[in-house]
């Protein structure tokens, strides 16, 4: 990792790890061209490539540059024209096809970091797209640029998901915050997780958006501080009010242009801006794209481990073990992880992430419901999450 991604010499993060001086020191820098040779311009401290250009560059030097620029650098670039217009408009189409049925379904999508059904979104849009409209999604994702920046960061086996989000007019910002993994985490439990895991945090994702429409200023593209991505203890101070009140006062936005698209590291603070325009309906494709390595080596019917053990955890209750103990058998058990889910039945509404296995069996524990009553929860849960 970068000298500034190990300047926490502790194995946890601690109060003196958030002190918005040292965040402000961070970020108070200026990017400068001449150190990112194959960049044709940076605005508002965000570094911009030509898609185009790039085609003609050395792959490798290239990537060695993305890889500089996300990790110590700005953390975050664009690319200009990334897709071609004529593709944007079929995916455009596509996706206003899909946020159609949805409102004469009467469904409507929650958001991670701003209010429920204010904007429209489309959840798992990425195999909504490839089943609604294949042709598209293929000429949609041969877009190379996307492949570029994401072997760069991630190698050459990553994994695509994504979410179109249509910001109206009146349409407000988000909260500014950190994504996926740890940015999803709730606040009482980030501190549980060591420092290295907050640095390695950083390497499992990258989070993109490409521009369906052209985004003014007025339009509310994303904000963004540049370089904060650097500052380890970010996961944990992103809730305090003085770090939100820094980025209030410090955040930059990039107008893009349909087709550009903007790639950064997902522990970037960052957030969507307020729509403030009349009439511009501001839709972007948020992409979030994975490392492969995030998985076990074995598949586990959890739910079959679940129903089989939840009685001798019963009976362990019964007997007065521990808290402790009992969270270590459920750990061992249950699925930990809230994701992948299917977020149009499993949405995150009052929270960051819908609850997760452990999180349905430690409930069922504290409230000592029967095994029959636990098995209708897991099996709605189950039902929530199948695509």
């Amino acid at each position: 990792m970068t000298a500034a991604a190990t300047a926490t010499g502790g194995a946890w993060i601690e109060p003196s790890d958030c002190d918005v001086d040292d965040f402000r020191a961070q970020v108070s820098r200026d990017t400068a061209l001449a150190d990112y040779p194959f960049a044709t311009d940076v605005r508002e401290n965000v570094l911009v490539y030509s898609a185009a250009a790039l085609a003609r560059a050395d792959r490798r030097a290239l990537q060695a540059e993305l890889i500089h620029a996300l990790a110590d650098g700005p953390g975050v670039v664009v690319f200009e024209g990334a897709v071609a217009d004529d593709v944007v408009d079929r995916a455009s189409a596509a996706f206003t096809t899909l946020i159609d049925a949805q409102r004469a379904a009467g469904t409507a999508a929650g958001d991670h970091f701003g209010k429920a059904g204010a904007n429209d979104r489309i959840w798992n849009a990425a195999q909504k797209l490839a089943i609604h409209a294949p042709e598209v999604f293929a000429d949609y994702y041969a877009t190379d640029a996307l492949a570029l920046v994401s072997q760069a960061w991630l190698g050459p086996r990553y994994q695509v998901t994504s979410q179109v989000n249509v910001v109206n007019p009146g349409g407000a910002a988000q909260v500014p915050h950190r994504d996926y993994h740890l940015g999803f985490v709730d606040e009482g439990q980030l501190t549980a997780y060591p420092a290295h895991m907050h640095r390695m945090s950083t390497a499992l994702t990258l989070q993109g958006a490409i521009a369906h429409c052209d985004m003014p200023l007025a339009s509310g593209p994303t904000m963004l501080l540049p370089y904060s991505q650097r500052f380890v203890g970010g996961y944990v101070a992103f809730y305090r009010p003085e770090f939100i009140e820094f980025f209030a006062a410090h955040h930059v936005q990039v107008p893009l242009r349909k087709g550009d698209a903007v790639f950064f590291n997902p522990a970037l603070y960052h957030g969507a801006g307020t729509n403030t325009s009349k009439d511009i309906h501001r839709m972007a494709n948020l992409l979030q794209l994975s490392s492969p390595f995030g998985r076990a080596m074995e598949s586990l019917d959890r739910t079959a481990m679940v129903r089989a053990v939840y009685p001798a955890l019963l009976a362990m209750k019964a007997a007065g073990r521990s808290e402790r103990d009992l969270a270590n058998v459920v750990n061992a058990t249950a699925e930990g992880y809230a994701f992948p889910t299917n977020l149009d039945h499993d949405q995150p509404i009052g929270s960051l992430a819908p609850p997760s296995q452990v999180d349905t069996v430690l409930a069922a524990l504290a409230d000592t419901i029967s095994p029959e009553a636990l098995d209708v929860a897991l099996s709605a849960q189950n039902e929530r999450r199948i695509p």
